[in-house]
């Protein structure tokens, strides 16, 4: 939990109390999936900043790097205790520690941090990755049009920023998810368009478009991805033999994804999730 002069008297550093969230409201969310872009697009983003800084963040970018989230998360804690905001480094602090909350999947903890860096660190030059990592969060707790507010802000106050692909990928995300395909597909054309060699639009068969038109769009349910094109083939006949319309479709990653079904409505992949996951399946639905 973050903490403020009082909590901690050797701090130098205060916290507005409006960011303090009681650790009974923290909570974590297994369900919610945005997908391995994020994740991955979020770490790219910090191997990209980690060359000057003040503060020894080493043991925390080390952290980080290697997946030890809690790691990360406590050795952030420590130092923000004897932070001064005007410490050069300080900024980067927090953004690591925001990261190091979304990956552990505390959102809230996560909003909370990001939020800090746009309010208490007015020159702060990770303010792109704050409002970015704060539409995830949002995104992430299922409240997309909040995460839409924050993706948008980005391309409002620098039209040519350097997330731009990542800002619309995720803004096609949205969409899609929402059942808004029009939103989708447009900011999906964006991608193409600006951004052709970019890695999210390398990404972009996770969403399931098969051509130009937004109604060659389609929901599927994936149960399954494999490096193995045999493994994927007796699930398929496992599904099959269940009454499923299961077939693989082979990503760019070489990985094999089993899905099924390909409906017109969102709500008929979600009916047949259900029935997948009561019977045991892993699953999501895609885009």
């Amino acid at each position: 939990m973050l903490k403020t002069k009082s909590q901690a008297p050797n701090s130098n550093f205060q916290i507005n109390p409006k960011h303090q969230i009681p650790i009974s409201k923290r909570r974590k969310s297994g369900k919610l999936v945005i997908g391995y872009w994020l994740l991955f697009g979020c770490c790219f983003l910090v191997i990209g900043v980690f060359d000057a800084y003040a503060l020894d963040l080493d043991t925390i970018k080390a952290s980080f790097l290697s997946g030890d989230y809690k790691g990360a998360i406590a050795e952030g804690e420590k130092m923000m205790a004897g932070a001064s905001q005007d410490e050069p480094g300080a900024d980067e602090l927090f953004y690591i520690l925001g990261l190091s909350y979304l990956q552990d999947g505390n959102y809230l903890r996560a909003s909370d941090i990001f939020e800090i860096i746009l309010e208490e660190f007015k020159n702060s030059s990770f303010k792109e990755e704050a409002r970015l990592g704060l539409g995830d969060a949002y995104f992430l707790r299922g409240d997309l049009n909040k995460a839409e507010s924050y993706y948008k802000a980005i391309l409002s106050e620098n039209p040519g920023t350097k997330m731009g692909a990542s800002v619309f990928y995720r803004l096609a995300q949205s969409g899609f998810k929402k059942g808004d395909i029009s939103q989708g597909k447009d900011y999906l054309d964006k991608l193409k368009a600006e951004f052709p060699l970019s890695q999210e639009l390398k990404q972009n068969k996770e969403l399931c478009i098969l051509g130009d038109s937004p109604d060659e769009l389609y929901y599927a349910v994936q149960v399954g991805s494999f490096s193995n094109a045999d493994n994927a083939k007796n699930i398929i006949r496992e599904l099959a033999s269940k009454g499923y319309d299961a077939y693989t479709e082979e990503g760019a990653d070489k990985m094999y994804r089993v899905k099924v079904g390909k409906f017109k409505l969102r709500q008929e992949a979600q009916d047949t999730q259900a029935k997948l996951s009561g019977q045991g399946y892993p699953t999501k639905i895609c885009p």
